[in-house]
């Protein structure tokens, strides 16, 4: 492990806020006439403070808009680009942690953009291993992330790593159990895991939770489907979670953030940390 959760986050079980991105300049959805990248970095930056003044404990930039989605060489300069001015962006206008993540299993692009925009993490989907993705075969990219980031002299950047992420099967691939998975990431280099449901606003099974704890000693992060009401009981295994559907209006990651919910969801958090 090169870089400690509690490094980051000096509190117990913390919460990650997405900032998702609308389309950024290159993907389908993209137009400049519409949505030029200089609107794109103010909404970002607005539902950032938002987040932040809602008491959340830091924030994931993402580039969710940006589908269909590339995968790792297939993503373009220009959304590295773009994902590292927005970071920096956003960790300007705020004074909590910042991470990034870029869709689909870009972490080289990701690190990249993290190096230069500030950030202190990216989320890697696949780590280690395989899964069958909606964009077809995702491959482990441990191997030249490590490297990268020798190169890079990012040591300082966690990886936070998914274990059997959503959208995608993994059995087909493999038939190991997830606590075999999750040591595999541990081993070759991963700073903490992820767990998820199967989609986006799903969340994992306690059981699947504590499989992924099974037998590390990294910390294990809830990636999707984290609500109010679910928030006890899987936070009371879980060593924190990144949380975007419920921040946003009807409980939809396609739509604004809502103050109000993010709001009763962190001070809810306060029971859950005792």
């Amino acid at each position: 492990m090169t870089v400690s959760l509690q490094a980051i986050f000096p509190i117990p079980k913390p919460i990650i806020a997405m900032v998702h991105l609308r389309p950024l300049p290159g993907s389908p959805l993209y137009s400049r006439a519409e949505r030029d990248f200089a609107k794109v970095l103010a909404i970002a930056v607005e539902e950032a403070k938002i987040l932040e003044d809602a008491g959340v404990d830091g924030l994931q930039v993402e580039n969710i808009w940006d589908y269909p989605y590339q995968k790792g060489d297939e993503i373009g300069h220009e959304t590295t680009a773009a994902l590292a001015v927005a970071t920096a962006k956003v960790r300007e206008a705020v004074s909590i942690p910042v991470g990034v993540n870029c869709h689909l299993n870009g972490a080289e692009p990701a690190l990249a953009a993290a190096v230069m925009g500030g950030a202190r993490w990216i989320r890697v989907f696949e780590y280690v291993n395989a899964y069958i993705s909606q964009v077809g075969y995702v491959d482990s990219v441990a191997a030249r992330l490590a490297r990268y980031r020798k190169a890079l002299e990012a040591t300082d950047v966690m990886f936070m790593c998914d274990v059997n992420v959503k959208h995608g099967s993994h059995f087909i691939i493999s038939d190991r159990p997830v606590f075999e998975q999750a040591r595999d990431a541990e081993i070759q280099g991963a700073d903490a895991l992820i767990v998820t449901g199967f989609e986006t606003g799903t969340p994992p099974n306690a059981e699947n939770i504590a499989q992924c704890k099974k037998g590390v000693t990294l910390p294990v992060l809830l990636g999707s489907g984290i609500t109010r009401e679910n928030a006890r009981e899987l936070l009371a295994i879980a060593d924190g979670a990144i949380v975007g559907s419920y921040f946003k209006k009807d409980n939809d990651w396609k739509k604004p953030v809502e103050a109000s919910r993010a709001r009763a969801f962190m001070e809810a958090m306060r029971a859950v940390r005792g």
